[in-house]
């Protein structure tokens, strides 16, 4: 019986839950808005950008072929971590891609 399989449906699965958490999350502190000060709310948005730009780095990894050693469910799971870290690292650095700001401006307009 190949159990290769599993391995990766088993990190997949991890990797949505995780993914709705985080959405879950983030959902549930712009709901919350409303009562938040301009820092607080500037930083949802960039939570929210840096999840974006993380699902964004998990579809572009899917493109690259895996070679036939490279089935751990460990390397997986590390190199979630590594993109999820490269995502928030990316937007609080070098200010994102603007999405946040964007977003940030579009929530104030209709807020006032």
């Amino acid at each position: 019986m190949d159990i290769s399989g599993l391995s990766s449906s088993y990190s997949d699965l991890a990797t949505n839950a995780a993914s709705t958490q985080n959405a879950e999350l983030l959902k549930e502190k712009i709901k919350n808005s409303d009562k938040a000060s301009d820092d607080e709310l500037m930083k949802v948005c960039k939570e929210f950008e840096a999840y974006f730009t993380e699902q964004v780095y998990k579809e572009m990894l899917k493109t690259i072929p895996k070679s036939e050693g490279e089935n751990s469910t460990l390397v997986d799971y590390f190199k979630d971590k590594a993109v999820s870290e490269i995502a928030s690292r990316s937007v609080d650095e070098n200010n994102g891609v603007g999405l946040a700001q964007s977003l940030y401006e579009q929530m104030r307009r209709n807020y006032e």
